[in-house]
């Protein structure tokens, strides 16, 4: 047993607060993780706030990179002293989606057995079966993807933002999207995870980039990250500014990063004749959005959501990983601050801000 320091939200909209944490000894089929860096991510305040669910008390933090410290019977996936990013889709291989070849769909996906606790014995639900705001967290071995490619110290940060909200978006643009070189795309909402749709259109070769948001800085942001084009919607109405922007036409690809119903409405009006519409933005439980059917039909093309960017963490994080290396993928601009495990409940007021892309935790600053 190891007796670490973790971030726990033991009611809705409690302050999340540094406490002793139990982590087991892995047993079959897990693997024990010092965590280097996690980020703060969106779904982290959901927990805080009971929007995901009401087994408090959480452990929070998911988005993570870390040093496999000790692993259980069975384990092949890792082995000790590897670098590795840390996932949440862990795939189980035999549910239908898993033999039906779509595993980044899959039904049943793996956690850890064991649960790690608070120093009187009561059981800690981890954030999206990780809970890495924490020196030391329990996982499944296959919630580890291991990071083939050598980074420097600092580098681990940037790149543990991919066990979540960055490859949401690069995902929903890569993935889901199905982004094709010389192809129009637009992106409304460009917080993280839009952002890094932006980014994913950039790398997948899109020629015709347009950022849509209400905010100047992340605008500025998202050229930065590959907007050939900027729309702030205050101004100019999104769907006629994206149009004016594609030749009358409308864009191949529209990604929704934000899920609300103008949002929604917005990305369904301002695709081209038979173009894609993805949504990667999480709705609030109970979200309406009215759309006539006969535009359906009419428009053609396709409306999508994005469950974590159809992502695959085996087959994703290591290209990634190489993409940023080689200087193609600017994951270091989605970092906008270091913090200590003692600032997290800090940066969630941060975030409310609209100022930062990514608080990111250094579990040993």
């Amino acid at each position: 047993m190891h007796k670490v320091k973790g971030v726990v939200v033991r009611a809705k909209n409690e302050p999340a607060t540094l406490e002793t944490v139990l982590v087991p000894d892995p047993g079959p089929g897990e693997a024990l993780v010092d965590v280097l860096t996690c980020g703060v991510c969106q779904t982290d305040l959901h927990y805080k706030v009971g929007g995901v669910g009401d087994d408090f008390p959480y452990l929070l933090g998911h988005e993570a990179a870390g040093v496999v410290s000790a692993v259980g019977e069975g384990v092949t996936e890792v082995e000790v002293g590897d670098h590795v990013i840390l996932n949440w889709r862990a795939v189980c291989g035999e549910c239908r989606a898993c033999r039906r070849g779509e595993p980044w769909y899959c039904f049943n996906t793996h956690n850890a057995t064991q649960k790690m606790t608070l120093e009187d014995g009561t059981e800690l639900e981890p954030a999206l079966g990780i809970g890495a705001f924490a020196e030391k967290t329990l996982v499944a071995a296959g919630q580890c993807t291991k990071i083939e490619t050598p980074l420097q110290d600092e580098q681990y940060a940037a790149v543990g933002l991919l066990g979540c909200g960055v490859t949401a978006g690069i995902g929903a643009a890569l993935n889901t999207g199905a982004v094709k070189r010389g192809e129009s795309v637009a992106v409304i909402g460009c917080g993280g995870v839009g952002t890094a749709a932006v980014a994913g259109a950039a790398l997948a070769g899109a020629t015709t980039i347009i950022a849509v948001d209400v905010d100047d800085e992340k605008l500025e942001t998202a050229q930065r990250l590959g907007a050939t084009h900027v729309i702030n919607s205050r101004s100019t109405d999104a769907v006629e500014g994206i149009r004016e922007l594609t030749h009358g036409n409308g864009a191949d690809l529209v990604i929704d990063a934000v899920g609300v119903p103008d949002t929604f409405m917005q990305a369904f009006q301002a695709r081209d004749l038979a173009g894609r519409m993805v949504l990667v933005g999480v709705p609030n439980p109970g979200t309406v959005a009215e759309i006539p059917l006969d535009e359906v039909f009419s428009h053609g093309g396709s409306i999508k959501s994005a469950w974590y960017g159809d992502t695959l963490p085996s087959r994703d994080f290591p290209m990634l990983v190489d993409q940023y290396v080689l200087g193609r993928l600017d994951l270091d601009a989605f970092v906008s601050e270091r913090i200590g495990l003692a600032q997290v409940d800090e940066a969630f007021e941060t975030m409310k801000s609209g100022k930062v892309l990514r608080s990111v935790v250094e579990v040993s600053r």
